[in-house]
């Protein structure tokens, strides 16, 4: 059963109803969450903030949960480091209504934490220590992902949209757009973004195959780079060069179906350097880099890593699977810890697999349905 928009094999079930999804804001009760954040060292263990009831500490890691399409079951969940406990549906709790349907990812600027929420069409901005409401930027086509130039100018990506937005988040007010060439409302996407110099790169996903290079300054697209069939990631490491991966499609797919691949591209000139190419049965998603941009790592059945200057992919997986589904991943950029997302059916609650950096399991947590996006604090 199909749940978010993260994998190539759903879209074409729900692209026909996508842009009629909405979600009303049934207000209820409210609770408070405790903003005090500790100084440095004021929590050394985690037993010490245990009886700490409603208290947020200074690190923490937001958890975007997906929810099924069209249920209006999205959530956010907060794992606090320090105490090694998680607080599930925080924002139902903070601000007395749900958070809405398919909820994508998440951003945070200056305190403040951005929640994108595709089928719902909003982004909400939040408070990140009580995880209140502080505004919300509304009628957005399909949002996916958010990206900040300035506190006054950010770009929304767009599913199924030949558009990226331009916001003015103080005002939450859309203040402009960037076509996208060669791509129609139910064809394309526009996904993730990096940013090198003025310039912004941004990988197109559904039945496409291009990286799009961006003038922050003229908001024009001023390159195209073709890669394999469906980039679903896009990261760049400490050496300059972007790192893409592709899906490769999917059987019966009307775009087409191959192998995926890893590719290596140079932000300077715009140009693939190397591709490794993997086995048609393979699917590559959730592309990540450690805080260094030293290593990469994926999500292909198993989770794999590999260093930005190895000369060929790993032989061995550095996780594998619990013969569930992983579905999302992120290092902590503190200490280089590996966490993994469990969506297990996409109908109950997902699990968070917590590893050392060497891929020892410390512990697990649950969340809510269909964990695919992290964002740090």
């Amino acid at each position: 059963m199909f749940t978010g928009f993260k994998r190539c094999a759903r879209l074409a079930a729900v692209a026909a109803v996508l842009l009629t999804g909405c979600m009303e804001w049934d207000y209820g009760t409210v609770e408070d969450f405790n903003p005090d954040v500790p100084t440095p060292g004021e929590v050394t263990t985690p037993g010490g903030s245990s009886d700490m009831e409603g208290w947020v500490s200074g690190d923490g890691l937001f958890v975007v949960n997906e929810g099924n399409f069209q249920s209006g079951t999205a959530t956010l969940s907060y794992y606090d480091t320090h105490r090694k406990s998680v607080e599930n549906e925080v924002f139902k709790r903070a601000n007395g209504f749900k958070l809405g349907d398919v909820a994508q990812s998440m951003v945070i600027r200056k305190n403040i934490g951005w929640v994108v929420v595709n089928n719902s069409h909003v982004v909400f901005a939040i408070d990140i220590n009580t995880f209140k409401e502080v505004g919300r930027i509304t009628n957005l086509p399909s949002p996916r992902y958010m990206h900040f130039l300035s506190d006054e100018k950010a770009y929304i990506t767009q599913l199924w949209d030949n558009r990226i937005m331009i916001v003015n988040p103080k005002t939450y007010a859309i203040t402009g757009e960037i076509l996208c060439p060669d791509m129609t409302t139910n064809r394309g996407s526009t996904e993730q973004m990096v940013q090198y110099g003025k310039y912004l790169f941004v990988n197109c996903w559904s039945y496409q195959r291009r990286i799009l290079k961006i003038d922050t300054e003229t908001d024009r697209v001023v390159g195209e780079l073709e890669v394999g069939i469906q980039p679903s990631s896009l990261v760049i490491d400490k050496n300059g060069k972007l790192w893409t991966a592709t899906d490769g499609g999917y059987e019966g797919s009307i775009y087409g179906h191959e192998a995926p691949s890893l590719y290596r591209i140079d932000a300077e000139t715009f140009t693939i350097e190397q591709e490794f190419k993997f086995g048609l049965d393979d699917s590559l998603t959730e592309l990540q880099t450690d805080s260094s941009g030293e290593r990469l790592y994926w999500i292909n059945g198993d989770v794999w890593s590999m260093g930005v200057d190895d000369k060929r992919p790993p032989l061995r997986p550095f996780l594998k699977s619990r013969n569930t589904k992983y579905y999302g991943l992120t290092i902590n950029p503190l200490n280089g810890e590996v966490y993994v997302a469990d969506a297990i059916d996409y109908e109950q609650q997902g699990i968070i697999y917590r590893h050392t950096p060497q891929g020892e399991l410390l512990d697990s947590f649950y969340v809510g349905i269909i964990p695919g996006a992290f964002c740090w604090r």
